[in-house]
């Protein structure tokens, strides 16, 4: 007898190879998602024919030569019916090789049962997946969040709420892309690796390139180089990237993470603010037409107007600090235990923003007019050298955007990185000759924007925690995981 639950399916694996099938092989045609079989069901008239494929869940239910079982898709599960006298003797000899976990095409008339569920009464049957593992019985086997990380095969199969925020998110993805194409954006592909980390006040992961002999650094943003194609005449461009910062895991944070990027030649980012307004909204649109949905326990509602508020107000209204005082924002640091020593007076303004003003932006709110220390890719408002012509936007307390008028004078740019270029935590670009060299040949006036999509999703799915809206977050490897890769 077999030991394990493993070796008895293995021993089924033989036998149905021993039938001179191989379930690795098998091959169903015309297939259907499971929705539309559903969907094509017709009370009246002969019945209709499906042909389905999927998974089998949530049990086998056998009655002597006939058994119920459920198959369940990407779009959702349907019940089947197998007979003996339907299959006949060789096909239910193989349907009594099958498990749970095992993958099937099934083919017959849709009926209702007694009991009224939607069912295929099953005349053919074919072994598409063979499951030498069973799955976890009703999840009780995956409670541990990190384990449901590491196995995400599982955690898809077993959970459809999990199965349903990934559709989502890649619906949401689509609808960004969908929304700057029809305006005339053109979407583009910029380096992963990069010789200068520039675009972002963040330290990066560093790599070495073993034929060139040099290190490279995985990017922090696409910023310059999406830049540089401004200067070439793609005067709409976007991307949809990965970008990588070496810094620490929070539920609002990862390593890992995707943002859009986009540029819009001849705008500013005032016009932003209104495109911005009007990509969110359609997204939200698509989910729930009312715009108002659940986040963190609170109800975020999307319509517009949005709120615009001046940083400098927002200091003022949380903190009772004005931007211009200093002296000010550091009492106020101390009072709240922000740590200064090293941190410019620019920063200690923003943390003392960060701790006071953002945890009380709910719902959907421009925050505009930033210091411009703080903004060194940034164009500074004419009137008011101090002040940077930049917006975040920020939704649920988190900051889900950063968009600014670009900084097109190369000289004052070129000043601006040398400036940075002492400080660790500000590689923002650093003397990047080839991104000046191309602002010397002219760049138009624009407005720039990223959206951390993963925030994005968090938002439009109530989901808390960054690591439940990425498919394969980072983790620690475990144990014999580590051995093996030192191995």
């Amino acid at each position: 007898m077999p030991d394990t639950l493993s070796d008895e399916r293995e021993s089924k694996l033989a036998a149905l190879r021993a039938l001179g099938i191989d379930p690795y092989r098998g091959v169903m045609a015309d297939t259907s998602p499971v929705a539309d079989v559903l969907e094509a069901f017709c009370e009246d008239g002969d019945p209709v024919q499906a042909v389905a494929a999927g998974r089998i869940v949530g049990g086998i239910r056998r009655h002597g030569k006939a058994a119920f079982f459920h198959v369940q898709d990407r779009t959702g599960r349907i019940q089947v019916y197998v007979r003996k006298d339907r299959l006949g003797d060789a096909g239910f000899e193989v349907f009594g090789l099958l498990d749970v976990g095992d993958i099937v095409g099934v083919a017959g008339p849709l009926q209702k049962t007694r009991t009224g569920e939607i069912t295929v009464f099953a005349d053919r049957l074919v072994p598409l997946c063979k499951a030498l593992l069973p799955l976890p019985e009703k999840w009780h086997g995956l409670k541990d969040v990190e384990t449901r990380y590491r196995q995400r095969s599982l955690d898809l199969i077993s959970n459809p709420d999990v199965l349903q925020r990934f559709l989502v998110r890649t619906q949401i993805i689509a609808g960004l892309r969908r929304f700057l194409t029809d305006r005339g954006f053109v979407e583009v592909e910029t380096p992963m690796m990069q010789s200068i980390p520039g675009g972002a006040a963040a330290r990066p992961f560093i790599t070495h390139h073993n034929a060139l002999d040099i290190d490279l650094y995985l990017r922090v943003s696409p910023e310059l180089y999406l830049k540089r194609l401004l200067v070439g005449g793609l005067e709409r461009v976007f991307e949809i990237n990965r970008n990588f910062r070496n810094e620490g895991i929070s539920p609002k944070r990862s390593p890992e993470f995707t943002m859009l990027e986009f540029y819009q030649a001849y705008s500013n980012y005032t016009e932003l603010m209104d495109l911005t307004e009007e990509m969110i909204v359609g997204l939200v649109a698509a989910v729930e037409p009312s715009l108002t949905l659940p986040f963190n326990d609170e109800t975020i509602d999307y319509a517009r107007p949005w709120v615009r508020k001046t940083y400098g107000a927002l200091l003022e209204e949380h903190a009772g600090v004005a931007v211009a005082d200093i002296a000010g924002a550091r009492r106020k640091a101390d009072e709240l235990g922000i740590e200064t020593d090293g941190l410019r007076d620019c920063d200690i303004v923003n943390e003392v923003f960060e701790a006071t003003a953002e945890p009380t932006l709910v719902q959907p709110t421009f925050v505009y007019d930033y210091p411009a220390e703080l903004c060194p890719l940034t164009q500074r408002k004419a009137d008011n050298p101090g002040i940077a012509e930049r917006f975040e936007f920020y939704i649920g307390r988190m900051e889900v955007g950063n968009a600014y008028s670009e900084l097109t004078d190369p000289l004052v740019q070129e000043q601006l990185f040398r400036d940075q270029a002492g400080e660790e935590e500000s590689m923002v670009g650093v003397l990047d000759q080839g991104f000046l060299t191309a602002m010397r040949h002219g760049m138009p006036p624009a407005g720039g924007e990223g959206i951390g999509i993963d925030r994005l999703v968090m938002l439009l799915t109530d989901t808390r925690v960054m690591r439940d809206v990425i498919l394969f977050p980072l983790l620690r490897p475990l144990p014999a995981e580590a051995d093996h890769e030192g191995a």
